[in-house]
């Protein structure tokens, strides 16, 4: 990833995108954005994704590419004001990576706390 990449946040497509890889015949589901690889280079891919239509059937299934892998796009996912918002903050956090990409550790997502009660079936 460079920084004309960064600058360029079109190039996102919304999670939800259903498309194939070069040299695949398989289908697959744009689930994130933005993952590293835990390597020693701590390797950042564009996406990750899971197999279309199985999904993923365990933890270990997740798939790992740029934008420049994609082939063919077969469906784009749904995008509203939250996706656009959503890729400005990925902007920002893409802007910091690149300034100092050998700095950079895992971020670390704190989960806010849900707005609305939680209800277990059984309980």
């Amino acid at each position: 990833m460079n920084t004309k990449d960064v600058c360029d946040l079109e190039k996102y497509l919304p999670l939800g995108t259903i498309c194939r890889l070069k040299g695949s015949k398989h289908k697959m589901m744009i689930t994130g954005f933005c993952m590293y690889e835990h390597d020693e280079k701590h390797t950042l891919y564009d996406y990750c994704g899971c197999a279309y239509p199985e999904g993923m059937l365990s933890t270990n299934e997740v798939s790992l590419f740029n934008q420049e892998d994609l082939e063919k796009v077969y469906i784009i996912g749904p995008s509203n004001e939250e996706d656009k918002k959503f890729k400005v903050n990925l902007g920002s956090v893409l802007q910091i990576i690149e300034s100092a990409p050998n700095e950079m550790e895992e971020p670390v997502v704190q989960e806010e706390p849900p707005e609305e009660d939680i209800y277990v079936v059984g309980e």
